[in-house]
């Protein structure tokens, strides 16, 4: 085994496109060695100017493999005894002589056929090869060409660095030839710095500044945090994703503490959150009242005297927030006007945002009727003001903290505590991990936001396909079905999409249930069979699918499922549906009676999971039917009679769930 250094040198990667590939790098490294049968074990590290693999238990050579030939029949092969064409072509292309040849069976006839063990080629004469075809199997977005060059990556490649048990692999890459030379920090040197061995580099490197591995970055990082949260007697806003980019930013952390001007802090604290994350890659900080007037910014730089850094930043920050604030104070003097809406269109065949306005009011009339809700005022209310703020200079500046915005301005022309949460509520959940609204109140305009957003962009014909959601569309839908379970209140498609269709383009609303239907696979652990056969039951109520789901989910774990399952499969599979009332008097067998009294009281309960169970119940009467009645009787009357009885019983199920679909 052999150590192995690999080294590529870029110009800065940006972080975003770098953490969202950063998952599969090093699974496809590990599948390119796999490919060029050279598996060894590997560490893979990354700062912005590199991307560096390195194993100390790497093949020398490939692993040796078996290729098989085979040729054309045997029979076309020779003719008279000797070779033909085809079967002299077979020799040289398996590079054997004739007293090497066999033969094989396949489908029916002899083939010619050799088999031969390959020699693997060394590691150093084909690792160029492998790290060309890595590089191109990365997947970072838009790819930059530079110079003169037709090739492409996502920044220009400056150096590579191969080294194979401190030999210099050499070939070019990218333009670029390998050789024993690494960049260092920028604050040290912009030039490349050679080194003679592997232990070197490593050496070069940390003495020069750069922090390989991203976890040791990180841990830097944290432990700096930790420094400042004591010393100032302050707390740092969490944030995972920040944390992530300010890592992938960086090859010599410093976090350094700033300040801006408190009376900067009448500004909405979600606004100047925004503008330091989003703008300049600062961490919050708060005291025990809230937000503090103090930021963090982690540098890059490498210097004795940070002071020139943290005010150019502070500098920076001021102008931002100067410029919030301005606009903040223009939005209060000029309030929320939903008038305005009427200019901005929603989009083209759907109208303005005052008639998308206009249709979520008419959703949540319908919702209010659905849940008992006597609010309808407030809710038109809290729909009239929603999205208000989209045509304020802060929501222009800041898109993210639309409704967030909105409430803040309701708040001050005096709208109830309840409309302005509404509004500032009404597009949760907006992500995987985001919270829910927090009230009845909140959820009906929330839920009135994605059933338009739903109904109006599949009457249009903008559906999802493979990937492709532009307008967010499978979000909408999952954060619909969050918001009703919640709820817990009963939430019928078909009811509802019927009771709102006239505000729409005719279309198949079938195409946007099943749409929303297929949210539900990813809400559950379970097998996706179970999930089908209760949507295949054809209730379309969500709170009913989801108490059957959970039910036939617990029922699965019980011992005996599996049994219990095959009696009910075969149930299902003969019911046939005779269209004849069960007539207890026409019972001749003990068996059919007991099944019939025991299915009549396994009714006997509204709740879903009690008549699941009820129902699973009746296996031993069922099997013993099965085992002393004769279904298909030549006494036709006799013959439905209990045809009408499998039925009924099957029938119970496919309320719940048909079990058809179920497979383990």
């Amino acid at each position: 085994m052999s150590e192995l250094l690999i080294e590529i040198g870029v110009e800065e990667l940006p972080a975003v496109p770098l953490l969202k590939e950063l998952p599969n790098i090093e699974n496809k490294w590990q599948n390119i060695l796999k490919d060029y049968r050279l598996q060894s074990e590997f560490k893979f590290y990354y700062t912005p100017r590199r991307l560096v693999f390195w194993s100390e238990t790497f093949p020398k050579e490939q692993s040796k493999t078996l290729s098989e030939f085979i040729g054309a029949p045997k029979n076309i092969a020779y003719k008279d005894g000797k070779l033909t064409a085809a079967g002299m072509s077979f020799l040289r292309k398996a590079g054997i002589s004739e007293e090497e040849l066999s033969f094989k069976e396949t489908k029916g006839q002899e083939v010619l056929y050799h088999q031969k063990e390959l020699e693997g080629k060394k590691s150093c004469e084909i690792l160029g090869l492998i790290i060309e075809n890595f590089l191109k199997s990365l997947n970072f977005g838009k790819s930059m060409r530079w110079g003169a060059n037709f090739f492409e990556f996502i920044r220009a490649i400056r150096s590579c660095v191969c080294v194979l048990d401190d030999e210099l692999v050499e070939f070019e890459l990218y333009g670029v030839k390998s050789a024993k030379k690494t960049f260092v920090h920028r604050s040290v040197s912009y030039d490349l710095k050679e080194f003679k061995s592997i232990k070197d580099y490593f050496k070069l490197l940390e003495e020069n500044f750069v922090i390989l591995d991203p976890e040791t970055r990180k841990t830097k990082i944290l432990n700096e945090f930790k420094l400042i949260e004591a010393k100032e007697n302050l707390s740092i806003a969490k944030d995972e994703e920040l944390l992530a980019e300010v890592i992938a930013i960086t090859e010599y952390p410093n976090a350094l503490l700033g300040s801006f001007k408190k009376d900067y802090l009448e500004i909405p604290s979600e606004v100047i959150i925004t503008s330091m994350r989003e703008n300049q890659r600062y961490f919050a900080l708060f005291n025990s009242k809230g937000l503090d007037n103090h930021f963090i910014v982690v540098s890059n730089a490498v210097c004795e005297d940070y002071s020139k850094i943290i005010y150019g930043n502070e500098r920076v920050l001021r102008a931002r927030l100067s410029d919030a604030m301005f606009f903040y104070k223009n939005d209060l003097e000029t309030g929320l006007n939903p008038e305005n809406l009427s200019k901005i269109t929603y989009l083209e065949g759907l109208g303005t945002l005052k008639d998308k306005s206009e249709r979520e009011k008419f959703i949540a009339m319908i919702l209010c009727q659905l849940y008992q809700n006597e609010k309808k005022d407030a809710l038109c209310k809290a729909i009239t003001y929603a999205k208000a703020d989209l045509s304020t200079q802060m929501v222009y500046e800041f898109t993210n903290l639309q409704g967030i915005m909105g409430s803040y301005y309701a708040q001050k022309m005096g709208l109830s505590y309840e409309i302005c949460l509404a509004i500032k509520e009404q597009y949760l959940p907006n992500s995987e991990s985001s919270p829910l609204p927090s009230t009845e109140f909140s959820s009906i305009v929330a839920l009135a936001n994605k059933l338009d957003t739903l109904l109006a962009l599949f009457s249009l014909g903008k559906i999802p396909s493979g990937t492709k959601d532009p307008y967010a569309l499978r979000r909408a839908a999952s954060g619909m079905i969050k918001i009703v379970l919640n709820l817990g209140k009963n939430f019928d498609l078909d009811l509802l999409f019927q009771k709102l269709k006239s505000q729409y383009k005719n279309f198949d609303l079938q195409i946007l249930k099943d749409f929303i239907f297929e949210r539900l696979y990813t809400f559950y652990e379970a097998n996706a069979s179970f999930i089908k056969a209760v949507l295949s039951s054809k209730n379309a109520d969500l709170i009913h699918i989801d108490t059957a789901i959970k039910a036939l989910i617990e029922l699965s774990q019980k011992e005996n499922f599996n049994e219990n399952l095959s009696t009910f499969k075969r149930l299902a599979n003969i019911a046939v549906n005779p269209n004849f009332k069960i007539s207890p008097t026409l019972f001749k067998n003990a068996a059919e009676n007991k099944l019939y009294e025991e299915f009549k009281k396994s009714l006997n309960t509204q709740n879903l999971k009690e008549r699941l169970q009820n129902l699973f119940a009746l296996k031993p009467f069922i099997d013993e039917f099965f085992d002393k009645v004769m279904i298909n009787v030549e006494d036709e009357e006799l013959r439905k009679n209990r045809q009408a009885l499998i039925f009924s019983i099957y029938e119970e199920f496919l309320n719940i769930a048909d079990i058809k679909e179920l497979s383990l």
